[in-house]
C-alpha cells in the first residue's frame, strides 16, 4: 500500500485556526538581502533530488545535514518549504498570499534557515497550497487577477532571496465563500505571468489537483515553462501528465520515514535505469535519516549518504 498525499500533516493547510490571516501587505514585515551567490558544492553526477520539509514541525536547515561520503556532494539539491497558501479576502473578493507564524518564521529568519542552505549550492523554493477557502490556482475570474497573485508570489521571492515557486493545488475547496469553480483560462494566465516575472527561477508542479489538468488555453500551453514536475502520491511510481522530457520529471515520490528502504531503492534503481532526472522526497525531520537517505543515494549517485548534525 502506498500512502496517499491526503496523509500529509495539515497544518500547513490549516493555519487560519491557529494564526489570523495576514494580508501580504503585513505578512512580510522583515527584508532579506538577494541571496548570496552559492559555493559551488562538490561536482555530482544523476538526478536532482528534492526535500519538502513541513516547517510546522522542522527547520529547513536539516537539508543541509546530508552530504555524500564519496565526494562530498549534497544529498539534496532542492528544498521546498511547505507551506504558504492561498487564501481569499471575502471584502475585496482578491486571492492573497498567506504565510502562517511557521512559514513567516522561516523567511523572516532567513540569514539561518535558507542561507546556509543557498550557500551550500541547495536551492530553496517555497510551495504554495489551499486552504479551504475556495481560492486556488485554477478558478482566477480574469487574465488581471491570475497576475495580481503572481504578483505577490514573486516579490516575495525577490524580499526573501528564494528560488522559485512549487504550485501544490490541495484543499482550495473550489466554490467556498461564493468563489467560482475552477476554468480552463486561470493557471495559464497564473503560469504566464509568474515566469515572466522570474525567468531564471524555479516553478515546479506537484502534479495534482484541478490546475494540473488545465495546462492549455488559448493557443498557449504553459507546460513548458515548468522546471520540474512530480508525482504527489508518496509510496508510489506514476510519470507526471505533463510534457516535459524526463530530465525534468519524478515518477519516485517517497515519504522519509514511512516509504520502505526497499521501495526507495526501487524507485531510486528505476529512476536511473529509466532515465529520469528527478528523485521526490517528503518530511524531511530532525532524526537522523541517513539510512532512508543512503537508500535512494547509492543508487542515485554511487555513494552513501553521511548524516552532520
Amino acid at each position: 500500500m502506498f500512502t496517499l498525499v491526503r496523509s500529509r500533516v495539515r497544518l500547513a493547510a490549516l493555519a487560519l485556526s491557529a494564526v489570523a490571516a495576514l494580508t501580504f501587505g503585513t505578512a512580510a514585515t522583515t527584508g532579506a538581502a538577494a541571496a548570496p551567490a552559492p559555493t559551488p558544492a562538490p561536482k555530482k553526477q544523476g538526478p536532482t533530488s528534492v526535500a519538502y520539509v513541513e516547517v510546522n514541525n522542522n527547520s529547513m536547515r536539516n537539508v543541509g545535514k546530508y552530504s555524500l561520503a564519496n565526494g562530498g556532494g549534497n544529498a539534496f539539491d532542492v528544498a521546498v518549504i511547505f507551506a504558504a497558501n492561498i487564501n481569499y479576502d471575502t471584502g475585496k473578493k482578491a486571492a492573497y498570499l498567506h504565510f502562517n507564524e511557521n512559514v513567516q518564521r522561516v523567511l523572516d529568519n532567513a540569514a539561518t534557515e535558507i542561507r546556509p542552505l543557498q550557500q551550500k549550492g541547495i536551492k530553496v523554493v517555497l510551495s504554495v497550497l489551499g486552504n479551504h477557502q475556495g481560492a486556488g490556482f485554477a478558478n482566477f475570474p480574469s487574465q488581471q487577477a491570475a497576475s495580481a497573485f503572481a504578483k505577490q508570489m514573486s516579490d516575495t521571492v525577490t524580499k526573501y532571496g528564494l528560488d522559485g515557486i512549487d504550485f501544490d493545488d490541495e484543499y482550495a475547496e473550489y466554490g467556498n465563500n461564493g468563489t467560482g469553480q475552477p476554468n480552463a483560462s486561470s493557471f495559464v494566465h497564473l503560469v504566464t505571468a509568474l515566469r515572466a516575472n522570474m525567468p531564471n527561477k524555479i516553478i515546479s508542479l506537484y502534479n495534482i489537483g484541478p490546475a494540473a489538468t488545465r495546462l492549455s488555453y488559448g493557443g498557449v500551453d504553459v507546460s513548458s515553462k515548468f522546471d520540474y514536475a512530480w508525482n504527489p502520491y508518496y509510496g508510489s511510481w506514476q510519470v507526471p501528465g505533463i510534457a516535459l522530457p524526463k530530465s525534468k520529471l519524478s515518477p519516485a515520490a517517497v515519504e522519509i520515514g514511512r516509504t520502505s528502504q526497499s521501495t526507495i531503492t526501487s524507485f531510486a534503481r528505476r529512476t536511473v535505469s529509466e532515465g529520469y532526472g528527478v528523485y521526490l522526497t517528503y518530511n524531511l525531520d530532525g532524526a537522523d535519516r541517513s539510512a532512508d537517505v543512503s537508500a535512494f543515494t547509492r543508487e542515485l549517485y554511487g555513494s552513501d549518504a553521511v548524516y552532520t548534525p
